[in-house]
């Protein structure tokens, strides 16, 4: 990949809290325009890196470089072109949402509201509200509003959909969506698979503060073979059918199914072999993200790897 298409650049990043926390060599380049998802449990690293990335914390050891900026030293300039919703939120002293949104808009220089707008109907926001009242969910929308109104090239946010309940992660989801497709570079924490899978380029998984891998969404999206899992009406037919083309990952002799996987190329073979026999259904697998995680990475994995 060519350096110049990189907008955020973590190198060697360490912050060493003692006894094993903080978080230890992390590295990791997003592509300008890309979506890149960070997956991990609680205490993992996940805030602490993001800190870093908002130059709130200064390393122990490597760097973060936004659009060639060093995130330390030119924290203040950085800020300008980022979105940011913390992992706590804490409001300033003032009265509603409302308020809040306006003094936000006043110090960002903005002159329409409408992005503003836009993203309180997305989220079913009533700004009008007390902000101290306000639940969890509704400080989670009126974050998500203050960082999305500005439109920044760049939007990091920890854990945004905490709070929210699923139609609202729906709306959050395609607000994303929207972003992506003009070009909005995104950071986003979150330890939900099926939001990450639904909108991110790649996913780079921590765990005990070490980056142990990250994974290119099109090796999700676009594998050279499919699963499916085929039941029969009885044992006689799935006894006979022909399965040398293709590998049987389980035999549930109970409940009369197969579990299979084929390369793509084969599976009109596949299907014509089933045409022989009586068949009560036959349904892909559909192969997501945290198939991946278990597979892949729940062992332990630590590669060190970054996304080049």
């Amino acid at each position: 990949m060519n350096e110049k298409d990189i907008i955020i650049s973590v190198k060697n990043l360490t912050k060493d809290y003692g006894n094993n926390r903080g978080i230890f060599d992390i590295s990791f380049d997003i592509p300008r325009g890309s979506t890149f998802g960070y997956c991990g449990t609680n205490g993992s690293g996940k805030t602490t890196t993001i800190r870093h990335m908002m130059g709130f914390i200064k390393p122990d050891k490597g760097s973060v470089t936004i659009n060639g900026l060093d995130a330390w030293k030119d924290s203040e300039e950085i800020k300008k072109y980022i979105g940011y919703v913390p992992g706590e939120i804490a409001f300033p002293e003032v009265e509603t949402g409302t308020v809040f949104l306006n003094i936000q808009a006043e110090m960002l220089g903005l002159k329409s509201m409408a992005k503003a707008e836009q993203v309180i109907n997305m989220l079913q926001l009533d700004p009008t509200a007390n902000l101290k009242r306000m639940s969890k969910g509704m400080k989670q929308k009126t974050a998500l509003t203050a960082a999305f109104m500005k439109e920044p090239d760049i939007l990091i946010l920890d854990e945004p959909t905490t709070g929210l309940d699923p139609l609202m992660r729906k709306a959050f989801i395609d607000l994303i969506k929207e972003e992506k497709e003009k070009g909005t570079t995104i950071f986003m924490s979150n330890h939900m698979f099926d939001e990450l899978e639904d909108t991110c380029d790649y996913v780079a998984f921590i765990k005990d503060g070490r980056i142990i891998d990250i994974v290119d969404m099109k090796e999700i999206h676009s594998r050279p073979f499919r699963e499916y899992e085929i039941t029969f009406f009885d044992k006689e037919d799935m006894d006979s059918s022909d399965t040398s083309q293709i590998e049987v990952l389980d035999k549930n002799e109970k409940e009369l199914k197969l579990v299979v996987k084929i390369e793509l190329a084969k599976t009109d073979g596949m299907i014509r072999e089933l045409r022989k026999h009586n068949i009560k259904s036959i349904v892909e697998r559909q192969y997501s993200l945290e198939q991946y995680f278990l597979e892949h990475v729940e062992g332990g994995k630590e590669n060190g790897s970054s996304h080049e």
